[in-house]
């Protein structure tokens, strides 16, 4: 890996930079290899929405699915198995990070059927089975931070299987997923499990906060409102450092620790930039710490190996400002609560459209080809 760049001044600080973006192309071009080599990339994130745009929007996976057509195959099950195959070789890939981090980084995340959210046992069924299909020792099992998404972590993690813990936006849910995490942890080892190759990542959605805040402070209208936006985002992921510093310097955790667990490590999502105003790596630059995965879209990648400026760690020390700037919006009549329980529902709703389309999408092409044949 490159040791010159502004990539690597972010991965030397502390953070593990993963590619939230895989496709069957970026495999056999050897973009991905190429992104681990000059980029300083060493994971990668999926979700629902970005296997529909991989599979809707190439001919990459057309030949398979004239094979699965023939087979009688149907549309759950065909992206199901093209999804898999993708992160099983995408885990391939990463397989000598994996082994050279003892398992921390060198990982690829699948999501569990979004539809199974606020279903627990579908959830931990669903997770159980994907971990199986793709049978590596890297795959991380990405379940969303509902309320009935907590037991299914703590459920999974009991299991032995790694998990990353996704739709994230409060602190309290956060909070939540942390005792969840531990929670697992603690039943694996009375399952008779190795702590030590249980990993996770809690992935906190950054841009999203700052996008629904911005909106009502323009609605507000004043100079003071005007004056705070674009800083919410910020805020309140650093105050979720200051919470995963708390739990993962207690008594409960140092017991786990003893046994060979690693801390679930704070992810930051959603790290593209949607104001344009705004600069294109503040969520990379802004949110520099140790003990941190910051998953980015190529686009938010590319923009910081080309003009990042990384200053150190731009967390720690500024929890007592994070605070003050969440209670200014409550006092502009902001409620964060409200907040965050409509970007939880907007997010979720948002993954099950998508994996709703692509089963669409998926079963046309499985008809167009049953035709052809």
């Amino acid at each position: 890996m490159t040791n010159s760049t502004p990539t690597a001044a972010v991965s030397a600080a502390g953070v593990s930079i993963w590619l939230d973006d895989l496709s069957r192309s970026r495999i056999s071009t050897g973009n991905l290899s190429a992104l681990i080599a000059e980029k300083n990339v060493v994971g990668v994130t999926t979700n629902p929405s970005i296997f529909e745009a991989a599979i809707t929007k190439s001919d990459d996976y057309k030949s398979e699915l004239a094979k699965f057509s023939a087979a009688g195959i149907n549309a759950e099950d065909a992206v199901f198995e093209l999804t898999t195959a993708d992160v099983a070789d995408g885990c391939d890939i990463f397989a000598p990070i994996y082994d050279s981090t003892a398992g921390v980084d060198g990982r690829v995340s699948i999501e569990v059927d979004p539809r199974k959210a606020w279903d627990t046992e579908g959830t931990i069924a669903e997770a159980k089975r994907l971990y199986a299909k793709v049978n590596k020792k890297n795959v991380l099992i990405k379940i969303p931070a509902t309320l009935e998404g907590l037991e299914a972590i703590t459920a999974t993690l009991g299991e032995g299987i790694s998990v990353n813990v996704t739709l994230i936006f409060s602190l309290d849910r956060y909070r939540a997923v942390m005792n969840a995490f531990l929670s697992g942890l603690e039943l694996a080892k009375t399952n008779g499990h190795n702590l030590a190759e249980i990993h996770s990542v809690a992935s906190f959605f950054v841009s999203r906060v700052d996008l629904e805040i911005d909106n009502r402070l323009e609605a507000i209208g004043t100079e003071e409102a005007a004056a705070l936006k674009g800083k919410a985002g910020l805020a309140n992921a650093r105050l979720a450092y200051q919470a995963f510093e708390e739990v993962f310097s207690s008594e409960r955790w140092a017991v786990l620790a003893d046994a060979g667990a690693l801390p679930q490590r704070p992810l930051w999502a959603s790290t593209g930039v949607k104001n344009p105003a705004y600069p294109d790596t503040m969520y990379v630059t802004e949110l520099v710490a140790a003990h941190v995965v910051n998953t980015m879209p190529e686009k938010t990648l590319d923009a910081t190996f080309d003009h990042g400026v990384v200053t150190g760690d731009t967390i720690t020390g500024t929890y007592e400002e994070s605070n003050a700037l969440l209670n200014k919006l409550e006092g502009l009549g902001i409620s964060y609560n409200d907040v965050v329980g409509v970007l939880e529902t907007e997010g979720l709703d948002k993954f099950v459209a998508s994996w709703k389309d692509l089963l669409n999408h998926v079963q046309v092409a499985l008809d167009a080809a049953g035709a052809e044949g």
